[in-house]
């Protein structure tokens, strides 16, 4: 976001207004502001890409999400959540994965976390044998 849009949106959680684009009427609001971020924001205000004031606006209460390489026992369990809601979506039979795919698929390196992760048990259900196997994540789970 650049600075003047932290700018805007620090000011709208002070005064508690805005303005739509091309008017010159302040709207009241009230709002709550759940943000996200992959970023280190510590990191970008020392930086200077992000407003310190806008920071501490925002910064009430701070969830940790660790990453999915962080998490890596939880895979088996998103892997069955995913092929289950996957299956259901496309009126196919819930696919099985080996044991030995599972291992391989808590070895992979997931920079896209749990989007890349669905993104592959999409594409393994529709590639893979019917029982999803170690080949089958070589095939077709790599980058």
């Amino acid at each position: 976001m650049s600075l003047s849009a932290q700018a805007k949106v620090l000011r709208a959680l002070q005064e508690n207004k805005i303005q739509r684009v091309g008017s010159d009427k302040d709207i009241k609001v009230d709002v709550r502001i759940v943000a996200a971020t992959n970023k280190n924001l510590k990191q970008e205000i020392a930086e200077g890409r992000f407003r310190e004031d806008l920071y501490h606006r925002l910064a009430v209460i701070l969830i940790n999400v660790p990453s999915l390489n962080d998490r890596r026992d939880d895979i088996p369990l998103l892997v069955d959540f995913f092929t289950a809601k996957i299956s259901q979506e496309q009126g196919t039979p819930v696919k099985r994965f080996s044991s030995s795919a599972i291992k391989l698929l808590q070895e992979y390196d997931w920079t896209g976390n749990i989007r890349e992760l669905r993104n592959v048990v999409e594409r393994l259900i529709i590639l893979g044998e019917k029982e999803v196997s170690a080949n089958d994540i070589q095939l077709f789970a790599s980058k």
